[in-house]
């Protein structure tokens, strides 16, 4: 438990004020936070620990670089209301907003640059696959109805996902292995205003969370990048809680080889029955699934549930993937 005294001293300084209402208008990287603050990053580093071991703030790993985010105490806005009534109208950060607007003016740049040059990949693969607007629909009314509760997106990609259930979700995070889909992802949630969902870097094999921290579990088109899809949808499982749902989104099998030189894709689609086994194996009881055939693929969604009743959870996700991270 976070002792009183803790948060207030970390509070004394005003840097470490400044700092968290900068991450709590937006998830910052520990070099942007030293950018937008005009302060080295060995400093900036040291008020981010104290702020982070009085609980004000949340840091996770990706890669070379950590990001910082605003903590519980600060996300449900008391503590920062009961500061600005101090501040009396006045904007302690007013001077550091220049610097962050060309924090967001660079990310969206990258993202802009990102997309000119996988356009033609996209085409492509709109050709193939055709509209997918009745997979996406399904998936969206199969998670609101079962309620979407604490929502993990794996493969997040674009936030797309994170873009349609986020708003309904409980908390929602989203996972990638790529910094550049992540920073994507970032600069979308970002636009959207959508501050309490969070994106980071991880890998499908090995989550980190603890075990049934998520009640909706998305793999919407990654499973085909999975060296081990079998092992993907087994830690998937893991962390679903009882009552849970896994909704997969993935192609049927097909023989568009091209796809594995041109878009690293892994396996060339699924068979119906490799996935009911698959998730029969994992401990999940397949329920409604909906396809749709497109010129040249084939779009499946999968839903597989969790034995035991909804709301059983074990640890949260946000609390679980923090220790992960500062361990």
């Amino acid at each position: 438990m976070i002792e009183p005294h803790a948060v207030f001293a970390a509070l004394a300084d005003p840097t470490r004020l400044r700092i968290l209402l900068l991450v709590r208008e937006l998830e910052l990287a520990m070099g942007e936070l030293a950018e937008v603050l005009d302060q080295s990053q060995p400093r900036v580093s040291r008020h981010v620990r104290i702020l982070s071991e009085a609980g004000l703030v949340r840091r996770h790993r990706e890669g070379a670089w950590v990001f910082v985010r605003a903590g519980p105490l600060v996300d449900s806005g008391r503590l920062l209301d009961f500061a600005a009534e101090l501040f009396d109208g006045t904007d302690p950060i007013a001077a550091d907003r220049l610097r962050l607007a060309q924090v967001r003016a660079e990310r969206q740049r990258l993202a802009d640059q990102w997309f000119a040059e996988h356009a033609a990949e996209w085409d492509h693969m709109r050709a193939l696959e055709g509209a997918g607007d009745g997979i996406e629909a399904h998936l969206v009314d199969l998670a609101r109805a079962r309620g979407v509760g604490r929502l993990l997106d794996i493969g997040t990609g674009t936030a797309r996902i994170l873009e349609l259930l986020g708003p309904d979700a409980e908390v929602a995070i989203g996972v990638d292995r790529s910094p550049e889909m992540l920073r994507v992802a970032r600069v979308k949630l970002d636009r959207l205003g959508l501050r309490r969902v969070e994106v980071r870097q991880a890998d499908m094999a090995a989550l980190p969370f603890a075990a049934r921290a998520f009640d909706t579990v998305v793999m919407h088109q990654v499973l085909h990048f999975a060296a081990d899809p079998q092992e993907a949808i087994r830690e998937a499982a893991r962390v679903l809680a009882p009552g849970g749902q896994l909704l997969l989104v993935d192609y049927a099998r097909h023989d568009q080889e091209e796809l594995r030189a041109r878009f690293r894709h892994v396996r060339l689609g699924f068979a119906a029955a490799d996935i009911a086994r698959w998730c029969r194996d994992a401990g999940l009881r397949l329920g409604n699934g909906s396809e749709q055939a497109g010129p040249a693929l084939t779009v499946k969604l999968w839903q597989a549930v969790a034995p035991g009743c909804a709301g059983a959870a074990g640890e949260g996700p946000a609390r679980a993937a923090e220790e992960r991270a500062d361990a």
